[in-house]
């Protein structure tokens, strides 16, 4: 086995992203804080990676060998730190499990196969063996992905994807690229740009996480009026699991039977590991201009951007802040409560173009007359200020946290007649919850993908840290969970299940639904090694 940890892409142990990136809070922040919501003593994270306590591995040390022998001994990682890397995501209840003091759950082994053949070979022996897998990419997620319900199992192994990677296919006539699913978006913007195309895929984690990530979670950019979610470019893919190996997708649209990729997107590692995908690419965009148009309420902003998602003209980018989003400037979210005038009051939509020279002007021109008509005004200097700032909203969260704050996210998704409901009920839910716990928060949200029927809304939630925050985080996010349930929204839209999710996912898609979900886990992985526990319940005797 590797002596040396498996190296990270300057991502940090202790909280999001490049350690290089992180700053502390400027003072009058802080001051801020602890007058808005009682924010009290700082909660820091441990200075050192030795402080931070795993639960000691429990593999059989020979199967830990028969393993090696698959992937080679470079490919097998046991070591206190990979351990560690590999043991959570990225939400606020794994960071903050991380401050407890606690020992955390860590997978026993961390492999990285580098080809499909090593991958369902990884798949069989566990299956075998009795072993849990927990897929990993780029450990981005915030709902649990990776930590699984693993009791009953002999071991829990991580398989790390990152060297299922490169560009291997360019189809350029049918615009097709096939890609490891252990790239990282940087670097497969980087391989298509030396082309000339792009995917047009930016979420919030697109530094961090890997193209297999994004398709096991329908993830969804923040340019997705424009390219679309990512399972929309996802034309095949080759998926291991310990049944075998799938192939799926000869066309760009088929009436052979229902879309086997369609129960392996949104899969989250629960059926199979993705280790091939070919996606659909573009030109690279020769223009990319950002705009800030500012409405006088969130129902005027709401009524405008549907106009423009069912009517056109159609940006790439569009969104829109309530007020209270607006007003705190998080759209900006180094400069939190220090808005420019120009922003502060009514509702921020951010508007991009991206495409040829003569595209972008001709949308654009069609897309300022039509938001001029709707009501909006110009919000100089917004979109570039949003376009500067999009990936930094998590290093916040993580000052936010070493302060005694209590910062965490969630997101749903609802037609556009249910879009004001959703917007308030979930927000009162989340305040009752908070409030009643002596910790009244501050609510932001925003419209962050519209589609022709409906929008997705993205709540951020801030108040004081208890001495319990998990806890006190659970009972907002389970209120949260009930009132998107019972407005009839969907309980994630791009975020996934993860086992956070577990509960309310089995009620939207009904008894029966679970049991179609249960007998396609049972065909393709029999002994319920894969990521168990997350999407669907644990299956309670293993084979």
């Amino acid at each position: 086995m590797a002596d040396e940890p498996l190296s990270e892409p300057e991502m940090s142990w202790r909280g999001w992203g490049d350690p290089a990136q992180a700053a502390p809070l400027p003072e009058t922040l802080l001051a801020q804080l602890r007058g808005a919501l009682g924010v009290g003593r700082p909660r820091p994270v441990p200075d050192s990676i030795d402080r931070v306590q795993l639960v000691p591995p429990r593999l059989d040390r020979r199967l830990a060998l028969e393993l090696a022998g698959i992937v080679g001994a470079d490919g097998v990682h046991a070591d206190h730190e990979t351990r560690l890397r590999h043991a959570l995501g990225r939400s606020t209840p794994d960071l903050l499990a991380l401050r407890a003091g606690t020992p955390l759950p860590a997978p026993d082994l961390v492999l990285a196969p580098d080809s499909h053949e090593q991958v369902l070979a990884v798949l069989q022996r566990c299956s075998a063996r009795r072993v849990a897998v927990v897929p990993f990419g780029g450990g981005t997620s915030v709902v649990g992905g990776l930590s699984p319900e693993a009791g009953a199992f002999a071991g829990v192994v991580a398989l790390d994807v990152r060297r299922l990677d490169g560009l291997h296919e360019l189809d350029e006539e049918s615009r097709l690229a096939t890609l490891g699913p252990g790239l990282r978006g940087p670097e497969a913007e980087a391989l298509l740009a030396e082309r000339g195309y792009t995917l047009g895929h930016f979420p919030q984690s697109f530094e961090y996480a890997t193209l297999g990530g994004f398709a096991a979670t329908r993830s969804s950019g923040q340019a997705s009026a424009g390219y679309g979610r990512f399972d929309d470019q996802v034309m095949a893919m080759r998926v291991a699991t310990p049944a075998g190996t799938l192939e799926l997708g000869r066309a760009p649209r088929s009436a052979a039977g229902p879309d086997l990729r369609q129960l392996l997107l949104g899969s989250e590692g629960a059926l199979g590991v993705i280790t091939s995908l070919t996606l659909a690419v573009r030109p690279a965009p020769a223009v990319r201009v950002y705009e800030g148009w500012r409405f006088a309420s969130f129902a005027e902003g709401a009524r405008a951007v549907r106009t423009l998602a069912q009517d056109g003209p159609r940006p790439t980018v569009l969104r829109l802040s309530d007020e209270a989003e607006t007003a705190l400037n998080l759209a900006r979210p180094t400069q939190l409560g220090s808005g420019p005038d120009d922003v502060a009051g009514g509702c921020l939509a951010i508007v991009g173009f991206e495409g040829t020279e003569h595209a972008v002007r001709t949308v654009r021109a069609e897309t300022t007359r039509a938001l001029a008509h709707l009501g909006a005004a110009p919000a100089p200097g917004a979109g570039d200020s949003w376009s500067a700032g999009r990936y930094r909203a998590p290093y916040l969260r993580d000052a936010l946290l070493d302060a005694g704050a209590l910062v965490e996210t969630l997101e749903t998704a609802c037609f556009w007649s249910s879009v004001e409901a959703v917007h308030a009920g979930v927000a009162d839910a989340i305040r009752d919850a908070l409030t009643v716990q002596g910790t009244p928060p501050m609510i932001l949200a925003h419209i962050s993908h519209v589609y022709p029927a409906g929008a997705s809304l993205y709540f951020t939630v801030a108040a004081a840290q208890l001495d319990e925050p998990i806890a006190q985080w659970r009972a907002a996010k389970a209120a949260a969970s009930e009132a998107i349930a019972s407005l009839g929204a969907t309980i994630t839209h791009h975020h996934g299940v993860g086992t956070d999710h577990v509960p309310w996912y089995e009620r939207e898609i009904g008894e029966l639904g679970v049991a179609v979900m249960q007998s396609v886990k049972r065909t393709l992985d029999p002994a319920g090694i894969l990521n168990p526990g997350v999407l669907l319940a644990a299956m309670p005797n293993p084979a």
